[in-house]
């Protein structure tokens, strides 16, 4: 069992080069603990995410780190020249010895969509066609494609990635459809709903898989994603949790606010609702132990992503979180798992 960490990278207080500063030391840390991967989020337009180009932000993380692998929960397909990031997907790779997770989707938001003048009802379309682009320079050395939405005639690729064939890739799931697509695609996954809407996704994607022949090879990360807070005690916990969130379940409904619409994927308003939507978890090393372990057993992943950093949580309230999951959940969850499995 691994752990790894999503980050929506949204803005707090802090000026805007404190806070870039105080998010790269946060992945320092994650590094040192020994965190598997490190996932953000790509948005724009909007402070629930602060880095609408994720291939820089992580450039940084790729100087700042030695062993933590990282990528982006998703790289918005439409809003790219597909050339331009295989690119980058290589340089990020190579600057990093490796390490690179790449993740992709069609784009979460319409609105964003729009705002770079893209029809989400062609989003799907240009992902698929932008994928297939993708996927083709980083294993050949000329480009020849001809779709709808791109063309390429035998451009030369001068950059490779360091992993062979590619790095490895992710995908977000909601339903047992599109887990079972990333099954047959060979994707490593993750889930951000409750343990029992993730165990109809888990239970979907490993069937995909046992269908396909491929039920005994290595399993791939199927992973579950939970907003964390840890503290000496339950009430500290709580009390901190419950004054950060609200900033960012703010900074999450703004562009919406914005334009009159509301989110696919909506959030609860308070932290409270978030826990009871089984989305979230604050308390000491033992309460969270219990929660996600139960998390865990019912959902079936095998893979736990903790949102540690959000809303107005300051860097102290994080890094001192960061410090008792590694310490106490790390090894409590990981031992359960091994003893299961």
């Amino acid at each position: 069992m691994e752990f790894g960490v999503f980050d929506h990278v949204d803005r707090s207080h802090l000026p805007l080069h404190e806070f870039f500063e105080a998010r790269l030391e946060l992945v320092e840390r994650y590094d040192q603990a020994g965190f598997y991967s490190y996932h953000i989020a790509e948005h724009h337009a909007t402070p629930l995410g602060l880095s609408p180009s994720p291939s820089v932000f992580l450039a940084a993380v790729a100087q700042r780190t030695k062993r933590l692998r990282f990528g982006p929960m998703i790289y918005a397909l439409p809003l790219y020249n597909p050339f331009r990031l295989l690119q980058e997907i290589c340089m990020l790779d190579q600057m990093s010895g490796g390490r690179l997770d790449m993740g992709f989707g069609r784009g979460a938001s319409p609105i964003e969509l729009g705002i770079y003048g893209i029809d989400a009802a062609d989003a799907e379309r240009i992902y698929g066609e932008g994928l297939e682009v993708v996927i083709q320079g980083l294993t050949e050395q000329r480009l020849n494609y001809q779709g709808e939405f791109y063309s390429y005639k035998d451009v030369p690729v001068a950059l490779e990635p360091f992993q062979k064939p590619y790095p490895p890739m992710w995908y977000g799931i909601h339903t047992p459809e599109s887990a079972a697509r990333a099954a047959r695609r060979g994707l490593n996954v993750l889930s951000l709903d409750d343990a029992a809407l993730t165990k109809t996704l888990t239970e979907s994607y490993r069937a995909t898989r046992t269908e396909m022949g491929k039920d005994k090879e290595p399993e791939l990360k199927i992973g579950i994603g939970r907003f964390i807070v840890l503290a000496d005690t339950d009430d500290e916990a709580l009390a901190i949790a419950r004054r950060a969130y609200p900033l960012w379940h703010d900074n999450f409904n703004y562009l919406f606010r914005l334009r009159g619409s509301a989110p696919r994927h909506p959030r609860a308003p308070d932290f409270d609702g978030l826990c009871a939507d089984g989305q979230g978890i604050a308390g000491s090393p033992r309460t969270v132990i219990d929660n996600l372990a139960a998390d865990m057993e019912i959902s079936g992943a095998n893979y736990l992503v903790g949102q540690f950093s959000f809303g107005s949580l300051t860097q102290a309230e994080t890094l001192r979180s960061i410090d008792l999951f590694t310490e106490h959940v790390m090894p409590a969850l990981r031992g359960a798992y091994t003893n299961k499995h």
